[in-house]
């Protein structure tokens, strides 16, 4: 359980912090790295949720805002999951991101996708409001991800790898659920070189 009783420590002013085994390490970690960019994501997720257009959904849209209600808690594992370094026989067992969250981004991803028009072209992340915020999100989760991967060289074994795979997972399904979100308008098409002779 976690007990916050005080806001601000002074404990970071040397450009330290504290990672989830009391370790200390540099604010410049690729680890803390990592799990900022995931809690950055989350927030993105959380505008996504404040929207209107999901305060009174259809049933689709209200699918989704479940999904995304369920995805912000996960989001946590994961960073809870970055900030504790990986050991053998740790005292206390530590919380870590199971395959079992990524098949379930999974599922979601097939279940949203199919009912989507296939792909000709890229897509211009754009169209609703709701959209744009998806796609906002989703690249945020990419780079996450490119942040996890970087914790992983740099740490190899004692950063868990699920993490970068359920992060992967996830800016697909944001992806898909800017499709939906833009299912009545249609997508934006990329045309390449459509404005090269446009004066």
């Amino acid at each position: 359980m976690v007990n916050l009783t005080r806001i601000y420590t002074k404990t970071g002013d040397d450009g330290t912090t504290s990672l989830g085994d009391g370790s200390r390490t540099s604010k410049n970690d690729p680890r803390l790295e990592a799990y900022a960019t995931v809690d950055e994501a989350n927030s993105a997720i959380g505008i996504v949720l404040s929207l209107d257009t999901l305060q009174n959904p259809n049933d689709e849209l209200a699918e989704m805002k479940k999904v995304l209600i369920r995805i912000q808690n996960d989001m946590f594992d994961v960073g809870a999951d970055l900030c504790t370094p990986v050991v053998d026989e740790p005292k206390i067992e530590p919380l870590r991101v199971v395959e079992k969250q990524v098949l379930y981004l999974e599922n979601c991803i097939d279940k949203f996708n199919e009912n989507l028009n296939p792909l000709r072209s890229f897509i211009l992340p754009s169209g609703t409001q709701l959209s744009a915020q998806l796609h906002l999100a989703r690249t945020i989760v990419r780079r996450a991800e490119r942040e996890t991967w970087n914790a992983i060289h740099s740490f190899g074994a004692g950063v868990n790898p699920l993490t970068a795979k359920y992060l992967n997972r996830l800016s697909d399904l944001l992806f898909v659920l800017a499709r939906v979100a833009n299912a009545e308008i249609g997508d934006q098409l990329w045309v390449p070189g459509a404005t090269r002779d446009i004066d």
